[in-house]
């Protein structure tokens, strides 16, 4: 079936016109009515697909090892930015940061300079990540320093992702996993905290434990999305003719988008689309496998899991089996600083995958560990 590197090519191709489809079907009726242009979302849309293409491309092409070189001004210059977000004059709706007409979401691109730094310096820390002060505390600062801004925006979604994406690298990376579970142990609780300390994330997670009773406040969006899942049936109601985008589900063009698509293609449309997404993240693992180095491997697991861990968690939504997150279907929902880094973490996976040998050097576990 071709190269590694083609069969993400493929995948990555197929997912974009996915969701390119689906985000103009999900979301022209709310077009026409904001600006009556059916077209207005799709061709934002368009746009972010555009940065998308070209940070796909030099990821691809560029020898991944440079990131290396750079990852701690990366990172910094994301959170410079997602600082910025905090200032009502520069930001729009707290969490994007506004440059002229346009408007991007700093964290979106906070995904993408976590893996280059984590990945990094774990690899240049080499042995002396097998201590607390090498191995977890700088990684908890950063996750600290994030999980500060983050919560006074508020995105308790993206501050999940965050943190469970360090945790699966230092985990993959070698540190030693009884100081990750005291970290763990210990950072849980400020979790607990922050979900009980905000009304409607605790409305949430009462909804998501007893949605019947919260059909008409919290729930509300889940139980739109059940109906809209249950009426596509096997074969769906055909494509742009869902019932649910007509303003009965709230956010159907971006977190819920995957119930527009069951409801317009059926089990059989909805099938298809996990299937593209578990395929990409299988080739990731793939690429991981077969990585030339280390810092290869860990770039390559860090951009599946990003992909896979979010698209479990939106899917977990949208069925009512995770409480809301407002985290967005990787390739399918409305997002164009989303859509771009997912495509740059499709084009660092083909970095990794352009270096990799026709044999494999090391097994994943030799790599990891050594």
């Amino acid at each position: 079936m071709g190269s590694l590197e083609a069969r993400i090519l493929i995948a990555v191709a197929f997912l974009l016109l996915f969701g390119l489809l689906f985000v103009y079907s999900a979301s022209f009726p709310l077009a026409e009515r904001l600006y009556g242009d059916p077209f207005a979302f799709l061709v934002r849309q368009l746009l972010g697909a555009g940065l998308g293409l070209v940070l796909l491309i030099l990821l691809w092409r560029i020898d991944y090892h440079v990131w290396a070189r750079i990852d701690d001004l990366l990172l910094l210059g994301v959170f410079l930015a997602t600082v910025l977000t905090l200032f009502p004059g520069l930001a729009h709706g707290q969490r994007w940061l506004r440059l002229g007409p346009v408007s991007f979401q700093p964290t979106e691109f906070g995904k993408l300079a976590l893996v280059l730094y984590v990945s990094s310096s774990l690899v240049r820390r080499g042995e002396r990540i097998n201590s607390f002060k090498e191995g977890v505390a700088p990684y908890l600062v950063v996750f600290g320093a994030f999980g500060v801004v983050l919560a006074l925006q508020p995105d308790f979604g993206m501050l999940v992702l965050y943190g469970a994406l360090i945790a699966f690298l230092l985990w993959v990376g070698g540190v030693p996993l009884r100081p990750l579970l005291g970290t763990a142990a210990a950072v849980l609780p400020l979790g607990g905290l922050m979900l009980l300390a905000a009304p409607y994330r605790l409305g949430r997670l009462l909804a998501f434990l007893n949605p019947a009773a919260y059909r008409q406040t919290y729930g509300y969006q889940v139980y739109q999305s059940l109906m809209a899942i249950g009426a596509g049936g096997v074969w769906g109601r055909g494509i742009g003719a869902s019932r649910a985008k007509l303003f009965y589900l709230p956010a159907a063009h971006n977190d819920f988008i995957f119930a527009v698509v069951a409801e317009e293609t059926g089990l059989i449309g909805a099938l298809i689309l996990i299937g593209l997404l578990a395929w990409l993240v299988v080739l990731g693992f793939r690429t991981a496998a077969r990585a030339p180095d280390r810092l290869g491997t860990l770039y390559a697991l860090g951009s599946s899991f990003i992909l896979g861990f979010q698209t479990l968690l939106n899917l977990g939504v949208v069925v009512g089996v995770v409480p809301v997150t407002g985290l967005t279907l990787p390739f399918v929902s409305y997002g164009g600083s989303s859509l771009a880094v997912t495509l740059a973490l499709s084009g660092l996976l083909l970095g990794v995958a352009r270096q990799t040998q026709h044999e494999p050097s090391l097994s994943l576990t030799q790599e990891v560990a050594g």
